[in-house]
């Protein structure tokens, strides 16, 4: 009998990781829960380019925010979920579904970590700050510029008003979830010196925390520390409150 139960356990096993290998290739996420703290992290992934209301080409890398938000509503939702870590590799994409997603995260009630690997550009940067607290590796860049649209144009007037009052929620969201002030975000956003024959700026690692945008340069231990470190303040709150 014990026989078969270990039979049964190792197949109940295999199972999960399947299953685990399934989300992973799917969407990008899944639960860490092999820590020594028994924290139960929910990992997910912003990759290639944010995709909106318009399917990419299948050779595209993207990130489908029809996935993300249940994801996160999911998160959010359940007990047994301690926080999130969002993994960040993006050139960008769509600005609605982009900002749909990054305030979604800035309101989760779990805390929240951001780590910037290779890049968090254009609509990656509001992103890349939505989290409680946010890291970049060193090699890491960030790419800020104005609004941006492809094809024809029609009412150039009520385009270009559209896209100011666009570019004023992206900065708004921005300078409300990091350090940076606003004059210095729009300098960086309009600057004709840093990208050739084009308007913004690119920002590696130290810079973008240099101006305030990203909180820390580190890798993933960092990112991972960070994240524990506020799970167990959080839950030591919670426990006092209980107390109360």
């Amino acid at each position: 009998m014990d026989e078969n139960k270990d039979v049964e356990k190792e197949k109940t096993s295999k199972e999960a990781e399947g299953i685990k290998g399934e989300r992973i290739k799917e969407s990008g996420e899944v639960t860490l829960d092999k820590n020594d703290k028994k924290h139960k992290i929910h990992l997910m992934t912003i990759i290639g380019e944010v995709e909106g209301h318009e399917t990419l080409s299948s050779q595209s890398k993207t990130t489908k925010y029809e996935h993300v938000l249940p994801q996160l509503a999911s998160v959010e939702d359940s007990s047994d979920i301690d926080g999130v870590l969002i993994l960040l590799n993006t050139v960008g994409g769509d600005v609605e579904a982009g900002l749909a997603i990054a305030e979604m995260i800035s309101s989760l009630s779990k805390p929240t970590v951001s780590l910037v690997l290779g890049g968090s550009h254009s609509i990656g940067v509001p992103l890349a700050v939505s989290s409680d607290y946010s890291f970049i590796v060193p090699s890491g860049t960030m790419i800020i510029h104005p609004v941006r649209m492809s094809g024809m144009v029609i009412g150039v007037i009520q385009t270009y008003e559209y896209f100011e009052r666009i570019q004023e929620r992206i900065l708004n969201f921005i300078i409300r979830n990091s350090k940076i002030e606003k004059n210095r975000l729009k300098e960086l956003m309009l600057d004709t010196s840093k990208l050739a024959k084009d308007v913004g700026t690119i920002l590696d690692g130290k810079e973008a925390v240099k101006v305030g945008i990203i909180d820390e340069v580190g890798g993933i231990k960092q990112a991972l520390d960070k994240l524990n470190k506020m799970i167990e303040k959080r839950q030591t709150d919670f426990d006092k409150d209980g107390d109360m």
